[in-house]
C-alpha cells in the first residue's frame, strides 16, 4: 500500500462505545463500516451532493492491513484518495490514523465496478467518470489495477 501525505479527503471520526470489542479497542470488523464512512464524504464532496440513491457503482473488493490498534477515546482521521480508473471499475485507497500523534492504524484499498442498477449488471466507466475523477484528484489516475 503506497504511502503518501497527499489525501483527497481527510475527515475526522469519533469512535463510538459499540465499535468496541471485549478487549476494549476498536473492532477489526468495524473498519470496513469506516471506509464506507469515508466514501460517502469522498462521494458528497466528488458530486457536492448528499443523494446516494444515484451511486453508480458497488463495493467488489476490499483489503486490509491492520497497523495498531485504536481506542474509543481517539479521534481518527479517515483518508481516502482515487487510485486508478479501469474500463468498469475504479480504486480507493485509504488510510485510518489516529488524529494527534498521525499513528497509522489502517491501510487499505477497495475496488468499485461501475454498475447498472436498473440491469443488475456491471457496466462500462461512464463517459465523463474519468475525466471528472482526475480533475477532482488534481492528477492523472491509472488505466489498471496495480499488483
Amino acid at each position: 500500500m503506497p504511502h503518501a501525505d497527499r489525501w483527497t479527503i481527510v475527515s475526522p471520526l469519533r469512535p463510538r462505545f459499540r465499535d468496541t470489542d471485549a478487549m476494549g479497542h476498536i473492532n477489526n470488523a468495524v473498519y470496513v463500516t469506516y471506509l464506507e464512512v469515508a466514501r460517502q464524504d469522498y462521494w458528497r464532496a466528488f458530486k457536492q451532493d448528499d443523494n446516494y440513491r444515484v451511486v453508480p457503482f458497488i463495493l467488489a473488493h476490499v483489503t486490509i492491513n491492520f497497523r495498531s490498534e485504536a481506542l474509543v477515546n481517539e479521534t481518527l482521521e479517515l483518508c481516502i484518495r482515487c487510485s486508478h480508473v479501469s474500463t468498469r471499475s475504479f480504486g480507493f485507497d485509504y488510510v485510518i490514523r489516529e488524529a494527534k500523534t498521525q499513528r497509522l492504524v489502517v491501510e487499505a484499498h477497495t475496488v468499485q465496478v461501475f454498475y447498472d442498477y436498473a440491469k443488475k449488471s456491471s457496466m462500462p466507466c461512464p463517459d465523463d467518470m474519468r475525466a471528472r475523477l482526475e480533475a477532482f484528484e488534481g492528477r492523472p489516475l491509472a488505466r489498471e489495477v496495480r499488483s
